[in-house]
């Protein structure tokens, strides 16, 4: 597949540094062998377009060399090599961390040395030793607080010496990293969180680790933990094969977090070196912490000023991005845990519903149940709700209300569904008093005429809701509400007496795509009882519709995505632009690594095969024009009235009472001109 040279199609363009760790083998106290390896790696980095490197603890001494770390030979040998790898990687563009035992004055420091530009920029001393169990580093080395100044002659240059010094890219905005080493990330106090609320986002860990049983998952959480909390990736290297084993062991575990997700992880106990690759979003990282006031405000009260080395990264095209991608950011693809999700999303809106219950003491409520999707969660929801505080599921009072375009499909998956749950079910014909009221407003359908305007379909719309709020009324109950977020984000409801509204809505923080899921694992699961099931996968096989529009002369429903646009790429956009703040030609860019091919990357499981498509860039950018234009400039007035309903997943609620606030007269043109401003000519978009 030829690649366009269109900057949209490079990884950097959208705010990614590429990182990877490194796992050399290890040549034991032997400098030149270990400069070998780093160099061959370093090649290999260069070739996959790498622009920060880190390599283990002590690399080219090798760590577990006891007393040898004292042996003048060896030491002046590894600052030969440090000489000699500067000039190595002064030949490209990236920037090499590497592990060295580094003297000043008459004492001996483990450090990490970095390396851009064909110079040393830095070292970096270890701030504490272990001096436990099999680790006496304060036997060879002295901690960083020890050394007597900020600077290190190192070959002749006077660099930077110091723990917590903050590298940070003159030409690329964002990349910036900080390095710390082994035990650091072990103590309450790491080095590196106080680099990251000095502005570092990139984290970098040169470990000589050894492995027992069980260390790994605890490295994995240490990892995982400290780039969540400081809101920063996190790179893992440790020594691996080669160490010497006179009484330990070595796994040369690598891994790359960011925001408490692993993002990549390398092959343990190897034989060969190689590299863990993975490119970090650095712009994603900037906007968490604008947006995350306990950041900003724990850097004003902890944080402290650092040294900034600056130095300069490559800042060319790259490829295509090393990175998992989500198809569905709502959706995990790992089946453990999208159960473990779909557990957590139907208990929360379980439990929300039954919180509301018991505050109104209401024993009844009343919902419309059309067939499809949306009202068949809110329904299973009311069921295992009513099911926990044991009320008769003859309370739930469920309507389906055929309309003008109602087909026979989805109004017997309705009276199935209602009667494989045990819930009082029922049918009210809308369409006499649609009529009635198409005729009391002098609209040309009343007249014969095959008009089916927005009228048409909201008279409809508004009655149900009508209907339903005067039962619940007439039965002392509420109304479930059933629309969803993805529905919510793109105006897809009538206000006020339509869908939009309900005396309490479960599914209003649960998106479209989620909502499918949810479906199939209650009906696996048998939450609501074996009998309701396939009916459920009925109506999961069922084109989403809102069967206002009679069919058309081919016989074909009114389609909802044909309207609004797939509900896969609908819920990409939301995703990204709401939690991240990305820009649309990021958000476009992103869409188009996760579905520019159907057979690249995992689907979450229980997909249909049929589902399995792909989307190319043409498609992407017209339907997030259309998304841009609903959700920034024609919809949040609708937004801004809605019903209570639970919180689902991460930033992923609309209320005005949680965590989107926008004015309901916004204009899209800034995201809009940003789209057309960043995305390639229509003519080269075919890569």
């Amino acid at each position: 597949m030829a690649r366009s040279t269109h900057d949209f199609y490079h990884a950097r363009t959208h705010g990614f540094v590429r990182t990877a760790a490194a796992t050399p083998v290890v040549h034991i106290a032997d400098p030149v062998a270990n400069a070998d390896e780093h160099i061959r790696l370093i090649e290999q980095a260069v070739e996959s377009e790498v622009d920060l490197l880190v390599f283990p603890e002590l690399s080219l001494s090798a760590y577990a060399i006891d007393d040898l770390h004292h042996q003048g030979p060896l030491l002046n040998e590894v600052e030969r090599q440090i000489g000699r790898l500067a000039e190595v990687v002064g030949e490209y563009e990236l920037t090499v961390v590497v592990g060295a035992p580094v003297r000043q004055g008459d004492a001996l420091f483990n450090c990490a040395v970095v390396l851009s530009g064909g110079e040393v920029l830095a070292v970096v001393p270890k701030s504490f030793l272990p001096n436990y169990r099999e680790y006496y580093e304060k036997r060879w080395f002295a901690p960083a607080a020890s050394r007597t100044e900020d600077v290190i002659m190192l070959n002749g240059d006077a660099v930077d010496f110091a723990p917590g010094l903050v590298f940070e890219a003159v030409n690329r905005p964002g990349f910036s990293f900080a390095v710390e080493i082994c035990e650091d990330f072990w103590a309450p106090q790491p080095p590196s969180t106080r680099a990251a609320l000095a502005g570092a986002r990139i984290l970098c860990n040169l470990s000589a680790s050894n492995i027992v049983i069980g260390k790994s998952d605890d490295r994995a959480l240490m990892c995982a933990s400290q780039s969540a909390r400081t809101l920063s990736a996190y790179l893992f290297a440790a020594s691996g094969w080669g160490e010497s084993t006179t009484d330990l062991a070595w796994d040369g575990q690598a891994t790359i977090y960011e925001l408490g997700t692993k993002l990549a992880e390398g092959e343990r106990f190897a034989m060969e070196s190689h590299l863990t690759i993975a490119d970090v979003d650095v712009d994603r990282l900037g906007m968490d912490r604008m947006r995350n006031g306990t950041f900003a405000d724990c850097a004003r009260q902890e944080g402290e000023t650092s040294t900034v080395v600056p130095f300069v990264a490559a800042d060319g095209p790259s490829g295509g991005l090393i990175r998992p991608m989500d198809r569905f950011p709502f959706v995990p693809d790992d089946a453990a845990r999208l159960d473990r999700d779909c557990f957590e999303a139907f208990n929360i809106q379980v439990q929300g519903l039954m919180r509301r219950m018991t505050a109104t003491r209401s024993q009844t409520l009343v919902i419309g149940v059309s067939g499809g999707l949306d009202s068949t969660q809110a329904l299973l929801v009311a069921c295992r709700a009513f099911d926990r505080l044991n009320l008769p599921r003859t309370g739930i009072l469920a309507y389906t209300m055929p309309g003008f375009a109602t087909s026979d499909g989805t109004k017997s998956n309705a009276w199935a569904l209602m009667n494989a749950l045990g819930v009082t079910g029922n049918e009210i014909d809308i369409r006499p008093a649609a009529r009635a009221m198409l005729e009391g407003i002098g609209h040309p359908f009343a007249k014969g005429e095959a008009v089916y305007d927005v009228t048409f379909e909201n008279v409809q719309a508004g009655l149900r809701t009508d209907y339903l709020f005067r039962l619940a009324n007439h039965n002392n109950g509420f109304v479930l509400g059933t629309g969803d977020l993805s529905e919510l984000a793109l105006g897809w409801c009538t206000y006020g007496v339509g869908d939009h509204m309900s005396h309490y809505n479960v599914n209003g923080g649960v998106a479209k795509t989620l909502i499918r899921h949810l479906i199939r694992w209650v009906a696996d699961k048998q939450l609501v009882g074996a009998e309701a099931s396939p009916t459920l996968y009925s109506i999961l096989a069922t084109e989403i519709s809102p069967e206002l529009v009679p069919a058309g002369a081919d016989g074909k429903l009114q389609s909802t995505e044909g309207t609004v646009g797939p509900y896969a790429l609908n819920d990409f956009f939301l995703f990204h632009i709401t939690r991240f703040g990305a820009a649309p030609s990021k958000v476009a860019y992103l869409a188009h690594q996760a579905w520019s091919e159907a057979s690249r990357g995992e689907w979450p499981v229980g997909t249909p095969e049929e589902e399995k498509i792909a989307y190319d860039l043409e498609v992407i950018r017209f339907w997030l024009r259309k998304f841009l234009i609903r959700f920034f400039q024609t919809s949040q007035f609708k937004r801004s009235a809605v019903p209570n309903g639970p919180k689902v997943v991460t930033g992923g609620s609309l209320s005005p009472r949680g965590d989107w606030r926008a004015p309901s007269d916004s204009s899209a043109r800034v995201w809009l001109d940003e789209l057309d401003a960043n995305l390639p000519p229509v003519s080269l978009s075919a890569v």
